[in-house]
């Protein structure tokens, strides 16, 4: 009990220190407080290392209870749910990984479920995963961006068709996503702001004309 109430107090030190206490006791009566906790902690110190009890614990007790997580009314319920699963790793929650949460409203679960997308997605479902996130390019601001591009990257060249697609399209805010995806994915240390760049010049000047100017 003198666990469960410190994982609510008021101090964020004392429950970064419980939450550090759960993970070592890897008590599976736990798992409730810990996924209820996660819904709410403010603090993103706390949250992880809430995550971090959360994989000590047998994943036949976590997996589905996070699965029921992602269909909460909390945005922050529903991502860090999302970002557990993809710490625990566990294909078993892969149809859990819906088009809707891919496509949440809230850039910050779309974003965790980007993340546990790559890492959940069995064999054969690549492509159709790809094309659900291709279809968000050009989304939000720098950082989602630069999530979605290294989603995609993390899915390796079964992208490639979708960005050539996508490259060509009509929305210029589009091609330069896709364009910037696709030289991360030829040179991932190539780094994301200088292939954004190179991105706007290409799609501003057009394909022969950026050639002739050496972009």
């Amino acid at each position: 009990m003198r666990l469960l109430d410190a994982l609510g107090a008021g101090a964020s030190s004392a429950r970064l220190q419980a939450a550090l206490a759960a993970g070592a006791r890897a008590d599976p009566g736990l798992v409730e407080a810990l996924v209820e906790r996660c819904a709410i902690e403010p603090d993103f110190f706390v949250r992880d290392m809430l995550t971090w009890a959360l994989t000590r614990l047998p994943r036949e007790i976590t997996v589905p209870r996070l699965c029921a997580e992602l269909c909460s009314e909390r945005a922050r319920a529903r991502s860090q749910a999302l970002h557990t699963l993809s710490k625990i790793g566990d294909r078993a929650a892969w149809p859990a990984i819906t088009r809707s949460l891919l496509h949440d409203a809230d850039d910050e679960v779309a974003r965790s479920a980007w993340r546990a997308a790559v890492v959940l997605v069995p064999a054969g479902e690549q492509r159709g995963l790809a094309a659900d996130l291709v279809a968000q390019l050009g989304r939000g601001d720098r950082a989602v961006r630069l999530s979605l591009s290294r989603a995609l990257v993390a899915l390796g060249e079964v992208i490639e068709p979708a960005l050539r697609s996508a490259s060509a399209g009509a929305d210029p805010a589009v091609r330069a996503h896709a364009r910037a995806t696709e030289r991360l994915l030829r040179d991932p240390d190539a780094g994301f702001e200088p292939a954004v760049e190179e991105a706007i010049r290409i799609v501003a000047l057009g394909p022969d004309r950026a050639e002739e100017s050496g972009c």
